[in-house]
């Protein structure tokens, strides 16, 4: 896995997003990375899904350059832990746009953003910014929820990657490897496997032999991925669980304590992301703990 040289931080001044600077200054420190922290000032008025007007910070009177002020207040005591950082204010109605688009501008190897943690009906019909970032940017991106639901503690102590064999999870183990590495955490390898619901046109076949020679051959891929010589002595835990994915990964997470839960992401397109979902922004939207996402 390429290392990771620079962080972006998008913030917009609240509780959550502060909690998530928090996350990416550890990340930034573990790596060495060069942080930037940014905020989209929306022009009053014009703003349009998925921001809400209740989420709309308090800068659309300030300047852009009072809003870097505000940034670089934030970046004190980041400085004083020799963190190397800088801002970056923009204007946009469209939060999530110009943060991918500042994620090529300042060379960004990773995001990490707050969720504010909206269910129901809203979310369905808009999505979020994060969700909107998590699909579009070339690079991973880390979601973190509000400090109001989040269970896992800093530093990281405890990571699950879940793994469906494909090749955007083989990256996520890559990288769950690493930050496991630079994190000096437990790693668990987590691979759920659903079964078609059982019916009349499934009776003329054995479902015992074929579920058997799955789960075999899922406990067998499991433990390649365990044995890759990358680990060094300090190899990951393995677990096969079996339900819907989204819920046997948040529950297996809950059950591990775990401080982080990273996934490779499928790029559905977004008709089905926001209509049906998927497994990831299932997983963004009710995990207590960070997401970290990476697109094939």
């Amino acid at each position: 896995m390429a290392p990771v040289t620079r962080v972006l931080c998008p913030v917009d001044f609240s509780d959550a997003s502060r909690h998530a600077l928090d996350h990416a200054v550890m990340i930034a420190g573990w790596f060495r990375s060069h942080l930037t922290v940014m905020h989209v000032r929306h022009p009053a008025f014009v703003a349009e899904p998925p921001i809400l007007f209740a989420e709309i910070a308090d800068t659309e009177a300030d300047t852009l350059d009072d809003v870097a002020a505000r940034l670089e207040t934030w970046l004190g005591p980041v400085r004083a832990a020799g963190i190397a950082c800088d801002v970056l204010a923009v204007d946009g109605n469209n939060p999530a746009a110009r943060i991918v688009e500042a994620v090529t501008h300042v060379g960004a190897d990773l995001v990490v953003m707050g969720t504010h943690g909206r269910r129901g009906f809203e979310r369905l019909l808009l999505g979020s910014v994060a969700e909107r970032v998590v699909r579009t940017a070339p690079c991973p991106v880390v979601t973190v929820p509000p400090p109001s639901v989040t269970t896992s503690a800093l530093p990281f102590k405890r990571i699950v990657c879940a793994v469906d064999f494909s090749e955007s999870s083989i990256n996520a183990v890559h990288f769950a490897r690493t930050l496991a590495h630079e994190s000096n955490s437990t790693l668990t390898l987590v691979h759920v496997l659903e079964w078609p619901m059982e019916n009349e046109a499934l009776a003329m076949f054995d479902m015992t032999a074929y579920r058997d020679a799955v789960q075999k051959d899922a406990e067998e891929r499991l433990a390649a991925l365990a044995a890759d010589p990358e680990y060094g002595p300090k190899r990951p835990a393995t677990r096969l669980v079996t339900g819907k994915p989204y819920a046997q990964i948040l529950a297996f997470a809950a059950e591990d304590k775990a401080d982080i839960v990273v996934l490779g992401v499928h790029g559905r397109n977004p008709i089905d992301m926001m209509l049906f979902g998927s497994t990831t922004n299932q997983v963004i939207r009710q995990a207590t703990c960070p997401v970290l996402t990476l697109r094939q």
